[in-house]
């Protein structure tokens, strides 16, 4: 079974009424538990445990590590990106939701500023499926429309993706690349941009489906491990030559 780890930085939660209204158990409750109806093992994580929650014991048996963060991107201790980067390389999934665009782990893993435009005024998105074959977008319909969000524009500063599976239009006329699929290292990582915090949109049983396809995407494969370094030849040559420098 695919264990997947929900990570939240747990803020917003704690502060605000209305969010905790809408997450009672915080996002990261309602993410694993619709990811648990869905059939995946699952365990939370938050920002104010020791190691943000996210311990190498944690993350060895994590398959696909999801992440939400919006107020305390600055307080993820620079010691736990790096042991998640380096699971990311060694073949981990990565889920990166909403404003987790400026998250440490998703700047590092991309390169650039992640940076976009934003306005928030409960507008209608339509979130067009771009990329019907892809498995990220099994049994979802042509569109998700969410009646009230924050918006997103271009520019959104990442590289571009491997493959886009969602584009979002807005109620203002703005549009953004919102699925955006990624392989670092031997591991895959899928930023999926819905998920503002006074918003119900985890409770969206079409959102839901999209986040269990990407975990099911996401989650390393049973291939062959890669070899590096120095290799012995597999058929026979002659080895004599010794100019090498190494």
């Amino acid at each position: 079974m695919t264990h997947v780890t929900v990570w939240n930085e747990n803020v917003h939660e704690q502060e605000h009424e209305a969010v905790a209204d809408l997450y009672p158990d915080g996002i990261h409750g309602a993410i694993a538990a619709a990811l648990e109806n869905r059939g995946f093992d699952t365990g939370t994580a938050t920002l104010q445990e020791p190691e943000h929650g996210l311990t190498e014991e944690v993350l060895a048996k994590t398959d696909v590590l999801t992440w939400w963060g919006h107020a305390a991107h600055d307080q993820v201790d620079d010691g736990v990106v790096a042991r998640v980067k380096e699971r990311v390389l060694d073949g981990m999934g990565l889920i990166v939701l909403h404003s987790g665009h400026y998250s440490k782990i998703f700047r590092e893993l991309m390169g650039t500023t992640c940076s976009l435009k934003w306005r928030e005024a409960a507008e209608t998105e339509r979130l067009w499926v771009v990329e019907p074959g892809h498995p990220i977008a099994d049994g979802v319909d042509e569109y998700i429309e969410l009646p009230a969000t924050e918006m997103y524009g271009e520019r959104f500063d990442i590289p571009a993706p491997d493959t886009l599976v969602f584009n979002s239009w807005f109620e203002g006329g703005e549009v953004f690349r919102s699925g955006c699929c990624y392989r670092r290292g031997a591991g895959r990582v899928f930023y999926f941009r819905p998920g503002h915090e006074t918003y119900p949109i985890y409770h969206n049983e079409e959102i839901q489906q999209v986040l269990a396809n990407a975990c099911e995407w996401a989650a390393a494969g049973d291939g062959p491990e890669p070899a590096f370094g120095n290799a012995d030849p597999i058929e026979g040559i002659d080895e004599s030559d010794d100019r090498s420098v190494h």
